[in-house]
């Protein structure tokens, strides 16, 4: 269900996606600037996968992983890894490894489970297997706590850029259902309170000049059927309503899950830019064209194969940022320029 569309934007950009709880501020990372970063999600190891090659191309310094990362769907530990290790094992994948910051969290079918929450009762051996499939370090504060939520930070003070992933499943509550639909939940939670206090700790004590948030499903869609933040209304409430309090500088949301790309927008109470949901999936299949409603898009659908772009432009004076949607042999199918 995706089509082509070009978006003017102005402000916070939200990622879907979710990983750890300390802040990555290596001295590496400190002293990079990061200009470029692509991200995408729905990678089904079985299939083709064409984008590699374009995403190498465009040399980001950070490759964001933003959930169905494999299509694992087990509650066999040795079903998810060899699962995963086929994904590493991609030969183009590989080479954007060695060249490229790889980053990432979870959807629910690399979880484990098809939309599942906080009830899949694996979830701790296959948090482990999420993170060696990100290279995360054996000592790394990740492996010791719960979830998959993470902070890193990219950049010296002035160019500086934060990716906070948050993990839309280790913590969540179970879907709410009428028949085969989702509907919504408002007694219902997301994050689960740990992960929402460091949110906020993240977020009120940041001197990052660019924010770009992520989780594997949509933040900001009322409408549709399927997974999203709103199905826990109280929850997705609460997350624009922490922006609103933090106001942090020049927010970029970002989110997968879909099979299609699509772009919504927000104004917020306290925000003086409006507040963006780009959405980027799949890597490796999509849905059929269709259209759905959401009150809160611009532009269309997109349905074809699919990758995110931002290319924060830190020479431009006020600061701003280009996303795109971008596919197979160079295809662009959004173009938005951001200012913050």
């Amino acid at each position: 269900m995706k089509k082509l569309f070009t978006l003017g934007i102005i402000g916070t950009l939200a990622l879907a996606g979710c990983h750890t709880s300390k802040t990555n501020t290596t001295a590496a990372n400190q002293a990079k600037t990061v200009t470029t970063i692509a991200f995408g999600s729905c990678s089904d190891q079985k299939r083709p996968q064409p984008l590699w090659d374009d995403i190498l191309a465009q040399k980001p310094e950070i490759w964001i992983w933003l959930g169905d990362n494999i299509y694992g769907d087990s509650e066999n530990m040795d079903t998810l890894k060899a699962k995963y290790d086929k994904q590493k094992s991609n030969p183009v994948y590989q080479q954007l490894r060695k060249s490229t910051s790889v980053i990432g969290v979870w959807d629910d079918h690399d979880y484990g489970v098809n939309d599942g929450g906080k009830e899949y009762p694996r979830k701790k051996e296959s948090q482990q297997l999420m993170l060696d499939f990100m290279d995360v370090a054996a000592d790394s504060p990740q492996r010791t706590r719960e979830g998959g939520y993470s902070s890193h930070v990219y950049g010296r003070k002035g160019q500086r850029v934060k990716v906070l992933l948050l993990d839309g499943r280790y913590f969540r509550d179970p879907l709410k259902k009428n028949g085969k639909d989702n509907v919504p939940d408002p007694s219902a939670d997301m994050l689960g309170e740990a992960q929402w206090k460091w949110l906020e700790a993240e977020l009120a004590g940041s001197d990052a000049d660019v924010h770009i948030i992520g989780c594997g499903v949509q933040f900001l869609p009322e409408e549709h059927p399927y997974e999203k933040w709103g199905n826990f209304p109280a929850s997705r409430q609460r997350f624009l309503d922490l922006l609103s309090k933090t106001k942090p500088k020049g927010a970029i949301l970002i989110s997968g899950d879909r099979h299609m790309a699509e772009a919504s927008k927000v104004t917020l109470p306290g925000l003086n830019y409006d507040l963006f949901d780009i959405t980027s999936s799949g890597l490796t299949h999509v849905s059929k064209p269709h259209e759905e409603p959401n009150k809160h898009r611009v532009g269309e659908i997109i349905t074809k194969l699919n990758y995110g772009l931002i290319t924060i432009n830190w020479d431009k004076k006020p600061l701003s940022a280009t996303v795109k949607i971008n596919g197979d042999e160079n295809a662009t199918y959004l173009t938005q320029e951001v200012k913050f």
